[in-house]
């Protein structure tokens, strides 16, 4: 692997400094995507820059002191901005974070290059196409009328944005398309699962696996970059799902009960007050939803650190979604 002047990967970076020690200082250049940039301010009342950034294969976060030429270029830098940047290898905290010598913006000429907006989103493992076939096969498999009436007028009114959005800005399935394999990975543990709770009425149980986060193709907004729109900072995406899910229940005809039990999936499908839920899950099928909501948000987070992890490495750095690091090494390896 080259040691300096080729563009590097985030994920060629940590393997190219995979420990603290002799494997760290050493130079790079890569193009990468500003994801975040945040002013924060130290003990000494010193600013500083707190930097996020990534390309399809992973991010770092790294510091940018006010003493530093490029304070100023980072300050007033946009996010979604590309960049080459050249620097050291390091580690702070016992978290990757190299040390930024120079950076520049591309031109868009440079960006318009083959392949280069590509390389620096991260997008599901999975064909979205395919995903897409596979869930409107679950809209079919719902006997009940009015509910998979409701469910696919939801779908028609947010259209590609439930295909090609994000499921969160970090947590889980944060990339192009997450959102539709997150819901898809649930419907298959919906399916696998409601074998053995019988008292869960599959009809609603599905429904709301398909419909519990879709208040988030208003929630988030951005091409290169995800932040929360408007309607998502004011409301949040329980709330603009709530509001989806009514306004077709009602223009289907779903009878009141069940339109409120399906409403109360995506009011509790958070799990907890503290985490965004509205209500506590207080029915069979929301109390299945949201735990089934909280595995795959859970196993989505292993499988991209996973994806992402360093040859060599036994632990990820801290997950904060599992407030854990996570043991990458296969068993027996």
């Amino acid at each position: 692997m080259p040691e300096s002047s080729s563009h590097l990967t985030v994920r060629d970076l940590k393997a190219l400094a995979p420990t603290v020690g002799p494997q760290s200082g050493r130079a790079f250049t890569s193009v990468l995507l500003v994801r975040k940039v945040t002013a924060r301010t130290a003990k000494n009342d010193s600013p500083f820059l707190s930097l996020e950034l990534g390309d399809r294969t992973g991010s770092f976060t790294c510091t940018c002191f006010s003493d530093s030429p490029l304070f100023e270029f980072f300050k007033h830098l946009p996010e979604s901005a590309v960049l080459r940047v050249e620097g050291k290898t390091d580690y702070y905290q016992d978290r990757f974070s190299p040390r930024l010598l120079k950076a520049e913006a591309l031109t868009p000429e440079q960006l318009a290059a083959p392949g280069m907006l590509e390389n620096l989103v991260e997008v599901a493992p999975e064909d979205p196409e395919k995903l897409w076939t596979e869930l409107l096969g679950c809209v079919a498999g719902i006997a009940h009328p009015e509910i998979a009436a409701t469910v696919r007028l939801v779908l028609d009114e947010v259209g590609d944005a439930f295909k090609s959005g994000p499921a969160a800005i970090a947590m889980h399935h944060a990339y192009r398309s997450g959102l539709l394999e997150h819901t898809v990975h649930m419907a298959r543990a919906c399916q696998a699962l409601l074998p053995l709770y019988p008292e869960v009425n599959p009809d609603l149980a599905m429904a709301g696996v398909l419909l519990h986060d879709v208040g988030k193709t208003s929630e988030y907004e951005g091409t290169l970059t995800i932040q929360r729109s408007r309607k998502g900072i004011l409301q949040g995406h329980v709330v603009l799902g709530y509001q989806l899910v009514r306004k077709a229940g009602l223009k289907a005809k779903l009878d009141a009960d069940r339109l409120e039990r399906l409403e109360h999936i995506i009011l509790s499908h958070q799990g907890e007050l503290e985490y965004g839920a509205a209500v506590m899950a207080a029915t069979p099928e929301a109390v299945f939803v949201s735990m089934i909501d909280n595995l795959d948000a859970k196993m989505g987070m292993v499988q991209r650190t996973l994806r992402q992890a360093v040859e060599g490495e036994d632990f990820s750095e801290r997950i904060p979604g599992l407030n854990a690091p996570l043991l990458t090494r296969k068993p027996g390896a």
